[in-house]
């Protein structure tokens, strides 16, 4: 639709910053496709991530760690 607009617009332009409007381009391309991506819910991808001192604390244990940390 404005493809040919942009590319007589681009042509104005030195070199350098034709340079930083692919840049923007690359930025805008990047934060559409983030945006088209995310999912829409919890992701429980972190589910079982300390499986391995299961045995040395309880939740509540941990939850109190968490706490100190902050």
């Amino acid at each position: 639709m404005y493809e040919k607009e942009i590319e007589s617009k681009i042509q104005e332009l030195p070199e350098n910053l034709k340079k930083e409007v692919l840049d923007y381009i690359d930025f805008l391309c990047m934060k559409y496709k983030n945006k088209n991506t995310r999912s829409k819910g919890f992701k429980f991808n972190w589910e079982g991530g300390l499986s391995e001192v299961k045995d040395e604390f309880t939740s509540v244990e941990l939850q109190h760690k968490a706490s100190e940390w902050r």
